[in-house]
């Protein structure tokens, strides 16, 4: 039976869920330790949720083709962008079903366009910064449920993190956030709309550089065009900035409460347009990877296609689409 992904802002079960789920992922051993990925440093034990944040950052790296110009990688600049991210959702939410014992729980979204038509102090306040939620701001964030507190070493940490040129290395240290200081505003609902409202998925030449297609305007890419404040999903993480603005962002929970709702578009965006995904298999070999039954190639394992994620109905639905 398909699960039910809820607001967190409206809905205290789910966002109390999701709360005890990431911090219980967090604690658990997931048998693996820094030194089987290579990373550098004493070898320390790496949990299941830090499974994911090595996971994005490689993943980030893995080139589309190698070298190619356009940035493209095996999970962002190009097509497959939404059905990666989608596979992850779905991965962590069933791990969230597994160390919870709750085969009816739903990743919960946060929905940052209805904050986003707020003004930007009001942003600041939203009722998901509060410590009853996700906390606030500050290097390191002190309050709420994923603050840092040195004397206790079941506190929030952040155990994995990169340099500029994308190394993983080991850290102990609390969560980072910059509210409003890197992008002086969130997207709003207009921008939504407008993002809803373009054809085709995506379009030659399939990178970070294209203007008129879904994919694209809802990652958030190509920040000179003039309508960049339409921009979505990057600019959610550039908004929240600190450890959201790096390879390794799902360091913060908000990570995947901002997917989720990226996810939550493209499932409105795949209901109005008979769920459609371009490129097909004929597209050259520049391509691979981004292909509609191309394997998705990352670490969370590759037998998953775009094509077999345009249908999800049957694992879970959203409580609205936008």
């Amino acid at each position: 039976m398909a699960v039910t992904r809820r607001n967190i802002l409206k809905n205290a079960t789910a966002r109390t869920q999701y709360i005890a789920g990431v911090k219980a992922l967090k604690q658990e051993d997931s048998g693996q330790t820094t030194g089987n990925f290579g990373i550098p440093g004493p070898s320390i034990m790496i949990s299941t949720y830090d499974l994911f944040v090595i996971w994005h950052q490689r993943t980030m790296m893995t080139m589309t083709p190698p070298n190619n110009p356009s940035g493209r990688n095996a999970a962002h600049r190009g097509p497959v962008f939404h059905p990666w991210h989608r596979v992850m959702l779905m991965i962590l939410e069933s791990n969230l079903q597994r160390v919870l014992n709750d085969a009816t729980l739903g990743l919960p979204y946060w929905d940052w366009a209805a904050d986003g038509n707020n003004t930007p102090a009001k942003q600041k306040k939203s009722a998901l910064w509060k410590k009853t939620c996700m906390g606030g701001s500050g290097d390191p964030v002190t309050i709420g449920p994923f603050a840092f507190k040195a004397s206790d070493p079941a506190s929030w940490r952040v155990r994995v993190e990169a340099d500029v040129a994308g190394n993983l290395f080991s850290a102990n240290r609390g969560l980072r956030r910059t509210l409003g200081a890197g992008t002086p505003s969130l997207p709003k609902k207009v921008h939504v709309d407008h993002a809803l409202d373009l054809t085709p998925y995506d379009k030659v030449d399939w990178d970070a550089s294209e203007t008129e297609a879904f994919r694209n305007r809802a990652e958030g890419w190509n920040p000179e065009d003039p309508l960049a404040q339409h921009w979505m999903h990057n600019r959610v993480h550039v908004w929240i900035g600190g450890d959201m603005s790096p390879g390794t962002s799902p360091n913060d929970p908000v990570f995947f409460l901002n997917h989720c709702n990226v996810d939550r578009i493209w499932e409105s965006w795949l209901s109005q347009n008979g769920r459609t995904y371009v490129p097909g298999n004929s597209a050259g070999a520049f391509l691979k990877g981004h292909r509609i039954d191309d394997p998705i190639a990352s670490p969370l394992g590759g037998t998953m296609t775009p094509r077999q994620v345009l249908d999800v109905s049957a694992t879970y639905v959203y409580d609205a689409l936008p």
